[in-house]
Order: C-alpha cells, then sequence, then structure tokens
C-alpha cells in the first residue's frame, strides 16, 4: 500500500515532531507560552521558518478566538501545511508526440543515480518503454552504477568512456532515444558540487544540445535532493533555481532522516512541484508525491489530539 511505505518512511519524521507535540498537548491549555514552546518543536523538526510563519497565523487565529483548545490545534497545523504544498502535486511530463526527454541534476551523493534507476522501474510498471544517457562522464563510478541498474532493468543505455563530454553523451542519448522510438529518456548529468560554476554552464550545454534535436525538451529536469541533508537541500534548491530550468524534485532518501519537514522550506525555495518522493533502499521505492499523504504522514497523532 502507497500510503503504508510513505507513512513508514516518515516514520522519523513524524516521531521527531509528535514527540515534541505529544509533550506540550500533555494537559496544557492554549495559551501565548503554549504558542511559544510549539514554534520551538516546529522550528527544530526542520520545518524552519515555515513553521515560525504557521505559529504566527495560529497566534492570529488565538487571538481572534477562532482557536481556543488545543485539541483543535492539529487540524489547524495540518489545514496550514497542506495549503502551503498547494500545487505541489504534478504529474510527470509527456511529449506531445515521440520521446519525453528528462533530464536529472542534483549534486554527488544525493542519490542521483539510484533515483534513475528507480525512475525507470517506475515508467516502466506504466508500460513505457525506456533508455538512459549516462551523462555523469566525471565520476567513473557513476556511468558503472547506471549501467548496472540498465543491465537489471533491462533497458538500453548511451555511454561514452570516463570523462567524455556529457553534452557529447547527450546528443548521442537523444539520437538513440528517436531513432528506437522510446518513450522516456532519462538523462543523467554530472553531479559535482552545486556552488562550482562551471557545472552549471555544463548543465546549459546540455539543454542547449538536446534542443537541437527536440526543440521542445527537455521536457522535465528533475532536481535530485537528499531529504536527510534538511536544511542544506533547501541551499541547494535555490543554488541550481538559479542556473538550471528545474521544473520538478525528487526527494531521495526520505526513510533515513527525521528532517522531512525540510520539504516546506525547500518549496520555499524553489516552487516546483515535488514529483516523487524516495521511500525506501527497494528498486520500487519511488512513490509519486501526494500532499495529503505527506501531511498525514508527518502529522499522525495518536489519541485525542488526532484531529
Amino acid at each position: 500500500m502507497v500510503f503504508g511505505k510513505l507513512l513508514g518512511a516518515l516514520k522519523k519524521t513524524r516521531d521527531l515532531l509528535t514527540a515534541g507535540l505529544s509533550r506540550l498537548f500533555s494537559g496544557r491549555k492554549l495559551d501565548e507560552q503554549f504558542l511559544e514552546e510549539l514554534e520551538e518543536v516546529l522550528y527544530n523538526s526542520d520545518l524552519g521558518p515555515v513553521g515560525t510563519r504557521v505559529v504566527e497565523e495560529l497566534k492570529v487565529a488565538y487571538r481572534k478566538k477562532e482557536v481556543k483548545e488545543t485539541a483543535e490545534v492539529p487540524a489547524f497545523l495540518r489545514q496550514k501545511l497542506h495549503r502551503m504544498l498547494d500545487g505541489c502535486e504534478a504529474p510527470l511530463a509527456k511529449a506531445a508526440s515521440g520521446t519525453t526527454v528528462v533530464m536529472i541534476v542534483g549534486v554527488n551523493g544525493a542519490g542521483k543515480t539510484t533515483s534513475i534507476a528507480k525512475l525507470a522501474r517506475h515508467l516502466q510498471q506504466q508500460g513505457k518503454t525506456v533508455m538512459v544517457g549516462a551523462g555523469d562522464t566525471f565520476r567513473a563510478a557513476a556511468v558503472e552504477q547506471l549501467t548496472l541498474w540498465a543491465q537489471r532493468l533491462c533497458i538500453p543505455i548511451v555511454k561514452q568512456g570516463h570523462g567524455a563530454d556529457p553534452a557529447a553523451v547527450a546528443f548521442d542519448a537523444v539520437s538513440a532515444a528517436i531513432a528506437r522510438k522510446v518513450d522516456y529518456l532519462l538523462l543523467d548529468t554530472a553531479g559535482r558540487l552545486h556552488t562550482q560554476k562551471n557545472l552549471m554552464t555544463e548543465l546549459e550545454k546540455i539543454v542547449r544540445v538536446v534542443k537541437k534535436q527536440l526543440p521542445d525538451a527537455p521536457h522535465e529536469t528533475l532536481l535530485v535532493l537528499d531529504a536527510t541533508t534538511g536544511q542544506n537541500a533547501i541551499r541547494q534548491a535555490s543554488e541550481f533555481a538559479r542556473s538550471a530550468p528545474v521544473s520538478g524534485l525528487i526527494l531521495a532518501k526520505m526513510d533515513g532522516t527525521a528532517k522531512g519537514g525540510a520539504l516546506f522550506g525547500i518549496r520555499d525555495a524553489l516552487p516546483v512541484p515535488v514529483k516523487f518522493l524516495g521511500v525506501g533502499e527497494g528498486i520500487d521505492d519511488l512513490e509519486p508525491f501526494a500532499v495529503q499523504g505527506f501531511v498525514d504522514a508527518i502529522l499522525k497523532f495518536d489519541g485525542a489530539h488526532s484531529a
């Protein structure tokens, strides 16, 4: 069950958040002191400034007597967090005709290669044909890892030697995908540090090369972020937003972190849809993002405060 997987993946985030909230709710009345402590709990759960903003709205509602008791707070939190993620859901893009090109960007160690494999598997399960392009040529292990995944998934891969021009790989991959009439081409790209300007220049070059063959491509540019890095993922999102035409996000390693709340800050920094969440280590552990499921999974209260 999809929700079961998401619930399990977000257990650490939920436990951190609800442990703080449970202590706070225990026999307390709703007052200014409660609100200050609530703000601290939300901030420390990696909601950061977003948590502060939610509590500011709660303070206004409390002073207007729209929220009078602590039992009403969970429902208020859910509603506000849900609203903050409006527009966050969107299906993966599809070209009007022919091959859909999905470019994958992200820093080394974010889970980019594994996320590509999981996305390929997801598309296969939708009955789509898939090809991958090994454009992360500066890291030999990236090409090797992607080759292994392609073999396991029985999908074609276009690659060149270590240190080859990533744009040349992209050109060859697009040509092959068009010739074979595959539904989706997943293009890996170099993942050196996001602060290095030459990486962004390289990404821009790849986009230009792809457009020469398919003017409306890439149809998606997905940024893979490591959810375990919390606030650092927010900085990465900001950097990539300046230099790459990011159209959506994949949040990897959601199952290994208590920092799932950083998603709200990431969306503040880069207001594009979250396309997928990595919810485990298995090849099938990639789930399309659903706002309701996500909010419910991090704010799953027990007992009287499950509003």
